[in-house]
């Protein structure tokens, strides 16, 4: 992992009609996030696309154009809807066929007798692209220019997260720290706006939940990359909170 002082940014797109139609929940997405978030880059954009070639192109292009890194996830499977690897392969404009290298990581686990025209697409790759290994099933992902694919599988998925991210450029840390108000929203929404416009490198967020004794509550969230301004702004929530007209 190489730290910048530099932002460095991500998108997440997600793959599958069977992710719009509701067939298969996500459990990719908050992970990701999570994850990146942990080692210093930021989740900017998420997108859910259909197995259709022009919109996972489409996607890919201008997500790749805007982000440090694109992550994508599902259509690296060997039906014929797994058409993720052929998608981002026009998007770049390369070839596509079947690499040795993931021919090899595939016979690992598959006989070769099994290893059929199916199976074998799991092994196609884009011109070009370094492989990202699979230690669960060994059928690869692969990373080209700024995008990197994974499974849709989650264990798979994360199995795969765990080989890339030693390679990421990362940035600074974002530290994040949480105020319970006990209170509701709307009575702290007003004083919280006047600290947010006096913390300008602080972002600071009001979470409404249903608290243990079944009235209103908010969590306030700041993050910030600052240490120093993050506490600075800590404290000025904390002194909000503090004068707030208790709750009988």
């Amino acid at each position: 992992m190489t730290a910048s002082a530099e932002q460095v940014t991500a998108a997440v797109l997600v793959i599958g009609d069977e992710i719009l139609s509701g067939r298969t929940k996500d459990r990719n997405i908050g992970y990701i996030a999570e994850y990146l978030t942990a080692i210093g880059v930021d989740v900017r954009e998420v997108r859910v696309v259909p197995d259709v070639e022009e919109e996972i192109v489409a996607a890919v292009n201008a997500l790749r154009a805007r982000y440090s890194y694109v992550f994508t996830t599902g259509g690296i499977g060997p039906t014929h809807d797994d058409i993720t690897a052929d998608s981002v392969a026009k998007a770049f404009g390369v070839g596509i066929d079947i690499d040795p290298r993931a021919r090899a990581m595939l016979l690992e686990y598959i006989k070769p007798e099994d290893l059929n025209e199916a199976r074998l697409r799991m092994a196609r790759i884009p011109h070009g692209a370094e492989l990202v290994e699979n230690p669960v099933s060994k059928a690869p992902g692969f990373w080209i220019g700024n995008v990197i694919v994974m499974a849709g599988v989650p264990t798979i998925m994360q199995a795969m997260l765990d080989q890339v991210a030693p390679k990421l450029k990362t940035g600074v840390r974002m530290l994040s720290q949480t105020v319970r108000a006990d209170a509701r929203e709307g009575d702290v929404g007003g004083p919280l706006g006047e600290i947010a416009k006096a913390n300008p490198e602080v972002s600071i967020g009001s979470y409404p939940f249903m608290g243990e004794d079944g009235r209103p509550n908010t969590n306030l969230v700041l993050r910030s990359r600052d240490d120093a301004k993050l506490a600075a702004a800590v404290a000025q929530v904390e002194a909000m909170v503090a004068a707030l007209p208790r709750r009988a």
